[in-house]
């Protein structure tokens, strides 16, 4: 059922409608007990859900018992992002996701389902996983919160994501990436309905029938003073929601550009981005706006590390960004690799496939490191000198008579060219 549907290209939703829409389904939902909160971490700070999840709290009360970033495989939220992100929440609510120990497998979406949706690609049954609180603790209301938006490795981000994957396992984890990279990013991204989404799909309508969830989607964008404003929000317990929340964020956070883009440059905001795992959003976003043989130039100042888990950084370094041939020959010949599929596709996902160059100038990673997973080193100091991100605006713009094309967070949005997209 769709409870609450508002928004538009130029709605700019204030706090005060925020907090009376969640308060006025709440009221129609009944009295409830037992509340969760299930936002995404710091990675989407700016979705709202920080602070749609504090007015819960405001509403709930002691009755919100809990609150669980859907981490997945990202690092814990440390102290100073959970009181940025969630100002005026108690600290004793949190509760931490660890993707490999506090898991439970509720089903298995059967192999002929999966084969059907991936066209062949991949045909094995997916464990559908969850965090065991979820599964077993008797909550009365699972608010799973979020924001609506293009994504490499499912389509458009959020829905039973944040939930299967969020608060997922090793086994649904890496394998629910694995299907999204070896079916291509560019065949599913801004699309709602991908193959991986169905098989999520599949299994929330069969195996959490019982589940008490409430999705609460919001579709995020700059307005015309480049303020970053609530363009839409849709609550709901079915996909209904989700999918008039698409619908907006195709208009709000897809852009298709003139002409293919010679030279890219995108700024990774320190708070954000603090490894590649995060920042190849940068790659993810522009790649079907870059033209064959152009170049894009990554600047983040605070990446540091490859992986957000251990693991799979050794995973990283030791066999790169290659291409997709490069990545499923060595899923085949390495355990490691084949034990770790999310690893696998996140370096399928973070190559070019030889079609541009990927300048990447971190500010925590030395030449050797980057040269390592195959990227080309940049000097931040010196590319941020010419290419200063305070001074630049999202977008087309000349630097010392140079075209490039700017973007300020590649999470934000999608940018292509319709030579690159199939409908």
């Amino acid at each position: 059922m769709l409870y609450f549907a508002a928004g538009s290209p130029t709605t700019e939703l204030s706090d005060a409608q925020l907090r009376d829409a969640l308060a006025g389904v709440f009221e129609q939902l009944g009295r409830r007990e037992r509340v969760i909160a299930v936002p995404p971490d710091f990675t989407r700070f700016n979705s709202r859900a920080g602070q749609l999840t504090c007015m819960a709290h405001d509403y709930y009360g002691d009755r919100l018992v809990d609150v669980m970033p859907a981490v997945g495989t990202h690092f814990e939220m440390p102290d100073w992002q959970k009181e940025k992100m969630f100002p005026g929440l108690p600290a004793e609510l949190f509760r931490y996701h660890d993707w490999r120990n506090d898991v439970d497998t509720i089903g298995t979406v059967p192999a002929y389902f999966v084969a059907a949706a991936t066209e062949g690609i991949y045909r094995e049954p997916w464990p559908c996983q969850m965090n065991k609180k979820l599964w077993n603790e008797p909550y009365d209301l699972i608010l799973s919160i979020g924001q609506v938006v293009p994504h490499e490795v499912i389509g458009m981000a959020n829905y039973n994501k944040n939930i299967f994957v969020g608060t997922g396992g090793v086994r649904g984890i890496n394998e629910s990436h694995y299907i999204g990279a070896v079916y291509g990013m560019e065949r599913m991204m801004g699309r709602a309905n991908t193959p991986l989404r169905k098989i999520l799909n599949y299994a929330q309508d069969n195996f959490c029938e019982n589940l008490p969830l409430l999705f609460v989607q919001t579709v995020i964008g700059p307005n015309d003073d480049g303020e970053l404003v609530v363009r839409g929000l849709f609550i709901g317990d079915d996909v209904e929601c989700f999918e008039r929340a698409c619908e907006l964020s195709l208009q709000v956070n897809f852009q298709m550009v003139d002409e293919p883009l010679k030279k890219v440059v995108v700024y990774l905001d320190p708070e954000e981005f603090h490894s590649t795992w995060l920042g190849n959003k940068a790659i993810y976003r522009t790649r079907m706006a870059i033209a064959d043989g152009g170049e894009l130039i990554v600047l983040g100042p605070a990446v540091g590390t490859f992986g957000e888990d251990p693991q799979i950084d050794v995973l990283i370094r030791k066999y790169g960004y290659r291409t997709t041939p490069e990545i499923l020959e060595a899923v085949e010949e390495n355990e490691d690799l084949r034990s770790n599929l999310s690893a696998a596709a996140h370096l399928i996902h973070g190559s070019s496939e030889g079609r541009f160059s990927i300048t990447y100038c971190p500010g925590k990673l030395t030449r050797e490191e980057i040269e390592g997973v195959g990227y080309q080193y940049g000097n931040l100091a010196e590319f941020s000198a010419k290419y200063d991100p305070t001074k630049l605006s999202d977008g087309l713009q000349k630097v010392d008579g140079e075209e490039i094309f700017f973007v300020s967070n590649p999470a934000l949005g999608l940018w292509a060219h319709e030579s690159r997209m199939t409908d």
